[in-house]
């Protein structure tokens, strides 16, 4: 059975999000004392992979959950491949956490079940293949504490021009993994996320911005007038005031005014329908706008937002593509304080600063109130690239960036060598990281994020349709880790 979110009236979004928990209530707020930074400890069978660089020794990794894991009780489930967007939030039936995330590959949303010391104790399917239909990447969870309206947890579809958002109750019961809840307001895009600026970026609208992940990319934007409103907004895509669209007419150290401008008809156009109007109407063409993110602190500064475009390249991995960027950017959209259609642009990371020893094909992003955290996905597998993905720590006051984790392949010990690396693959970064997130508020203890890991060359047989739907064949393994110590 297929469920269309936009079917849904405004004034039924409250009922549909609270009635159908399996818990007491919505999420609410919490005194609940902090967890005991001691309790954060190696929760997984499998060991950590990922480790600091020079400069971030001080950093505590910690594993919270991999593929090989059984949890107590839910010994049958497995934590799938490539979990990438995801949420973390306490347990609003009480005691403990629920982790949210999605398993990109599997087409489906995962729900772990963690007690008062994260440790996880069970786990669940809530949206399986068949009720997700394209490829989940990034997320985003929506919040009446910080946004306004939710909790509902949206996330974009990936798998072609014609994939769509969904809209999830991250408490509807796990029986109803297989249904569908698209959201017809936003169009249909080859997208990464669907991000909502919190309450206080522009009072009384709700504006959730969304990231096309194609060669002729897009950052485009739902603008309602009404909180929460999900159905009858407008939907509009990023142009410079003069109209020229080709992304590297932009250099770093420059600042464009840009607007927002409205598609047509956009509930019964096809993808490919959009696409060509954002080649009509001069809208920014950018190499694939993967990640986007808010800058936290309250007070407005929420309309102060990054975004990262990947960036493409020929097919021989060398050379770059007339009008595109090829090792990646990262974006700095600032709105105007009154009006979410006008803002400036400005280029804040470049790859090709240093072609291969700067980021490489950055594609998460997690913006805190004074950093800008940005996660390489290079297995574009260019072959200039001199190093495994990347986390980068970028510096909003001092404008300087810093490489801060890296993929920890372990392939200097034959035997983890041999497990994690069971792909044949010699090139470097053959690895991508999934969501970032600040947890700091919601465990109590300060700096403390967690990371999500797709080693891909980590492949094994019982790992396979970890959703259970029987639709994916894939059969890599996936880690969450937590790190400690990480600057806010």
């Amino acid at each position: 059975m297929a469920m269309n979110f936009s079917s849904i009236p405004k004034n039924a979004l409250t009922a549909l999000v609270c009635g159908a928990m399996t818990f007491s209530g919505c999420i609410k707020d919490h005194n609940d004392p902090p967890v005991d930074s001691s309790k954060l400890v190696n929760r997984s069978v499998n060991p950590s992979l990922l480790r600091s660089l020079p400069g971030f020794e001080d950093l505590k990794i910690t594993t919270l959950i991999s593929s090989d894991d059984v949890l107590p009780e839910s010994p049958g489930f497995i934590y799938g491949a490539q979990p990438d967007g995801g949420a973390f939030v306490k347990n609003p039936n009480g005691e403990g956490f629920v982790m949210i995330n999605n398993h990109e590959i599997h087409f489906s949303v995962s729900r772990v079940f963690l007690d008062k010391e994260l440790k996880p104790v069970k786990g669940e399917y809530i949206v399986d293949a068949e009720g997700g239909q394209w490829r989940l990447c990034s997320a985003t969870l929506a919040t009446p504490q910080e946004h306004g309206f939710g909790p509902l947890f949206l996330t974009a579809g990936e798998s072609n021009s014609e994939s769509m958002t969904h809209a999830i109750d991250p408490f509807a019961p796990a029986d109803k993994k297989n249904q569908t809840r698209t959201v017809s307001a936003f169009g249909k895009w080859n997208a990464e996320n669907a991000v909502p600026l919190p309450k206080d970026a522009f009072p009384g609208k709700t504006v959730i911005i969304i990231g096309e992940d194609d060669t002729n990319g897009q950052l485009v934007a739902y603008v309602s007038d009404v909180v929460g409103d999900l159905n009858n907004g407008k939907l509009y895509a990023l142009r410079r005031t003069n109209q020229e669209s080709v992304e590297t007419d932009m250099v770093k150290g420059q600042t464009y005014d840009v607007e927002f401008v409205p598609f047509d008809n956009v509930k019964t156009s096809t993808g490919a329908e959009l696409q060509m109007q954002t080649v009509d109407k001069k809208m920014i063409q950018f190499a694939r706008v993967e990640d986007i993110d808010y800058r936290k602190g309250g007070n407005g500064v929420g309309r102060d937002i990054y975004f990262t475009a990947t960036g493409v390249s020929q097919a021989d991995k060398i050379t770059p593509v007339a009008g595109k960027n090829m090792w990646g950017r990262v974006y700095n959209l600032k709105f105007d304080e009154t009006n979410p259609l006008k803002g400036k642009l400005q280029i804040i990371m470049d790859g090709e600063d240093k072609p291969g020893s700067f980021i490489v094909n950055p594609d998460n992003i997690c913006v805190t109130k004074n950093f800008v955290y940005v996660q390489e996905d290079g297995d574009s597998f260019y072959k200039n690239n001199d190093h495994d993905g990347t986390i980068w720590q970028y510096n909003l006051a001092t404008k300087q960036s810093k490489a801060m984790l890296q993929m920890h392949h372990r392939r200097e010990d034959p035997m983890f060598n041999a497990k994690y690396n069971s792909v044949a693959n010699n090139s470097l970064s053959t690895w991508e990281y999934g969501a970032m997130i600040d947890i700091s508020d919601v465990v109590g203890i300060p700096e403390t994020f967690m990371i999500n890991l797709h080693p891909h060359t980590w492949q094994d047989e019982k790992y396979k349709g970890a959703d259970g739907s029987g639709i994916s064949t894939n059969k890599e393994g996936g880690q969450t880790v937590i790190v400690r110590g990480i600057q806010q």
